[in-house]
């Protein structure tokens, strides 16, 4: 995954918020101080990483600072999102690369001042998958394909399979544009937070199994 791909995931919930870090719901009130959310990490454990076949790649965090208007008042809030990405190789003209990837995001989630500031509990796949295209323009033509159940944090969840087309290859390779399955999980609120799963590999691969495992694997840390 390029930086311009790992900023669009790691922005998915951008305007999320959680746990407070730092100051008090008066000073951000007031304005005197920011107000700091912190999403905690959520991961695929290390048997369920082994099982699916792929590898973790990078695990980090990711601080914006969004300004919000509350009690008649706008203040600026700082928001960090936890992210995970688990990849495997493919090799394609003889030469090897990521070829199929699988990403885990921890957002914050918090009701403040009667108010939801973070909408991605409340988007279903179509608009998160919308959110992706916007943040993200190298992927399109995408259709909704299927829907099943997978294991999610404990419980059944939904997830979405869509077609598009997008450059996951290098551009130095004679087709770097190619068709793509992406797996998106419906938004789970666990904790004060919520978690998202999203699974992008080419159409000629069927990760589907892989995928299900990781989703089953997926352990959040609060």
């Amino acid at each position: 995954m390029n930086k311009r791909r790992r900023r669009l995931l790691a922005g998915v919930g951008t305007a999320g918020l959680a746990s407070i870090a730092g100051c008090s719901s008066l000073d951000f009130i007031r304005g005197e101080e920011a107000l700091g959310f912190e999403a905690d990490p959520a991961r695929v454990t290390d048997s369920a990483v082994a099982e699916s076949g792929y590898t973790e790649s990078r695990t980090d965090s990711d601080t914006i600072v969004r300004e919000f208007s509350a009690a008649g008042q706008s203040r600026e809030v700082e928001v960090t999102n936890q992210l995970a990405e688990y990849d495997r190789g493919i090799t394609v003209f003889g030469q090897r690369f990521r070829g199929a990837l699988f990403v885990v995001l921890s957002t914050p989630q918090v009701d403040l001042f009667d108010r939801t500031f973070n909408p991605v509990g409340e988007m279903d796949t179509d608009e998160l998958i919308e959110m992706i295209q916007e943040r993200y323009d190298e992927i399109g033509d995408v259709t909704r394909e299927a829907e099943r159940q997978a294991e999610l944090l404990g419980e059944s969840r939904e997830v979405v399979t869509y077609r598009a087309e997008g450059e996951f290859l290098p551009t130095s390779l004679p087709v770097s544009l190619v068709d793509l399955t992406v797996h998106i999980s419906e938004a789970v609120a666990v904790g004060d937070d919520f978690v998202l799963c999203v699974g992008i590999h080419p159409r000629e691969i069927d990760d589907t199994d892989a995928i299900d495992s990781l989703l089953a694997g997926v352990e959040h840390q609060g």
